[in-house]
């Protein structure tokens, strides 16, 4: 099956400096962490704070979806961490 993400929803984890979202393949649900590190790459001009991050995750969310679809088909886990290597060029 492919990869979804009909939640729009996304909220900041402080205790894992990162952005929460969820992506779907049909029944199943998955979690997907990006990283503060990741969303300053993708975005190098963003505030270092939550709405920063979450401003910059919208902003970013179709390279963060495709960067999630390329983590998931890696294999499958229970969630997934996206780091600054998951957005270097030709991943």
């Amino acid at each position: 099956m492919t990869l979804r993400f009909p939640n729009q929803n996304r909220f900041y984890d402080a205790t894992r400096r990162a952005v929460r979202f969820w992506g779907h393949d049909s029944a199943m649900e998955w979690s997907f962490f990006v990283n503060e590190e990741a969303l300053k790459r993708i975005q190098p001009d963003m505030r270092l704070d939550e709405p920063g991050l979450l401003a910059a995750f919208d902003r970013n969310r179709d390279a963060i979806h495709a960067a999630a679809a390329r983590a998931y088909a890696r294999g499958r886990k229970g969630s997934y961490d996206l780091g600054e290597d998951d957005f270097r060029p030709g991943r």
